[in-house]
C-alpha cells in the first residue's frame, strides 16, 4: 500500500509522513526529493512552479510509485498533489493508493512556515499554493491544528491499518 499524504506546504506532510511510516515501519518518501535542482531554486527564490516545471516531477513520482506497486512495497509518500488532475496521475491503483488529505487554516499554516528554517519554500508561496490547492473529494481529510501523534493514529484507525 502507498499513502500519500498531500496538503500545502506547512501543512505537515513530511513531519506526519515520517511518524506514520515509522509506527507502521514503512518506507517514507518525500516528493520534494523529486524536483530538478531548477524547480528548487525557484522555490527559494519566492517563484511559484508552472506546469511545465512540474511536469517532469509528476512523471518521476508516477515511475516512483509503479515501482513501489510492482515490488508490493509499503511507502508512505508525503507530496503536495494539489491539483485534481496531479493526484489522478498519481494515484495509478486506488485500491492500493490512499490519499490523506492535511488541511489546515490560511494562517495557521503561515505562522509555521514563517517559524520553519532550512527551507526553500518559504510564506511567499503560501498564497500561489492556496490558489492552486483544489480540495480533494471522498478524501481522508485530516485536521493539523491537531498533535501529530493524534493526527497519526487518526489515519491508521481510518484505514484500519
Amino acid at each position: 500500500m502507498i499513502i500519500l499524504v498531500m496538503g500545502v506546504s506547512g501543512s505537515g506532510k513530511t513531519t506526519i509522513g515520517k511518524l506514520l511510516a515509522d509506527s507502521l515501519e514503512w518506507e517514507f518518501s518525500d516528493a520534494d526529493t523529486f524536483h530538478s535542482p531548477e524547480n528548487i531554486e525557484k522555490m527559494r527564490r519566492g517563484i511559484p512552479l508552472s506546469e511545465d516545471d512540474r511536469i517532469p516531477w509528476l512523471q518521476d513520482l508516477q515511475t516512483a510509485i509503479k515501482h513501489w506497486l510492482q515490488e508490493n512495497k509499503n511507502v508512505v509518500l508525503a507530496c503536495s498533489a494539489l491539483k485534481d488532475s496531479y493526484r489522478q496521475f498519481l494515484v495509478l491503483d486506488k485500491e492500493r493508493i490512499k490519499l490523506v488529505y492535511l488541511k489546515g487554516s490560511y494562517e495557521l499554516i503561515k505562522m509555521r512556515l514563517q517559524e520553519r528554517s532550512n527551507h526553500y519554500m518559504s510564506e511567499k508561496l503560501l498564497d500561489s499554493q492556496f490558489y492552486t490547492l483544489e480540495e480533494p473529494v471522498d478524501t481522508l481529510c485530516m485536521d493539523i491544528a491537531q498533535p501529530s501523534q493524534i493526527i497519526v493514529q487518526n489515519i491508521r484507525t481510518a484505514l484500519e491499518i
